[in-house]
């Protein structure tokens, strides 16, 4: 085991709040966080791979999988069950490496209230305006008009859990936020819960003040 026990960050926003580029920049920052790699029952799409992109599932092992407390969090979204197997997760934090979530506030309260919670970091990303949230969608390019709006419409749903994390940046300026996300993992990972060699270490300095004594 690593003398820091990694943890589970969980990062969710309503799309277009930045979360993606933020995710990408935290890998950059430090390579060692990994992303969590879903379980899936739908089919791949031309160039994914299995276990890269997705472990591709058939319906019958995901839920048997679910039965057996083998997820730590799933859904059923259109048509397909997804979800985020426990074991590589807990080899990862076992081993010292941070996993990262890219997950809605559902997902977030099912690896909150699981066996490994207590290793979790969440965090909630809020745009500094609505208008500002579908100004970004749009400039995206990627999304029609339709897309747009059903995207906007999920977003409250989405804000309205904010009080359920742990941390919460409103991303108005996306360098400032990157900081603030790097700072607020640095201290997370000093906590004493992550620091399993404190035991063993307290121990030596008791022994040592025996002998003194």
């Amino acid at each position: 085991m690593s003398n820091r026990r990694g943890l589970l960050i969980i990062l969710s926003s309503p799309s277009g709040a930045g979360k993606s580029t933020l995710a990408k920049r935290l890998r950059a920052w430090d390579p060692t966080i990994c992303f969590s790699v879903s379980a899936t029952t739908r089919k791949p799409r031309p160039g994914e791979e299995d276990g890269k992109d997705y472990h591709f599932s058939t319906v019958e092992d995901f839920k048997s999988a679910v039965k057996e407390g083998e997820m730590l969090e799933h859904a059923f979204v259109f048509g397909n069950f997804y979800g985020s197997p426990k074991g590589p997760v807990k080899a990862a934090i076992d081993a010292g490496q941070d996993v990262l979530f890219d997950i809605d506030w559902q997902g977030a309260q099912q690896i909150r209230n699981s066996d490994l919670g207590q290793h979790t970091l969440s965090i909630f990303l809020l745009p500094p305006s609505i208008h500002e949230l579908k100004r970004r969608l749009e400039s995206r390019g990627q999304d029609d008009a339709e897309t747009i709006d059903r995207r906007m419409q999920k977003s409250w749903d989405e804000i309205s859990h904010w009080g359920s994390y742990d941390h919460v940046l409103v991303n108005d300026d996306l360098d400032a936020t990157e900081e603030a996300l790097k700072t607020i993992i640095s201290a997370i990972r000093l906590r004493r819960i992550q620091q399993p060699q404190l035991v063993d270490h307290v121990r030596t300095l008791q022994a040592e003040f025996e002998e003194m004594s």
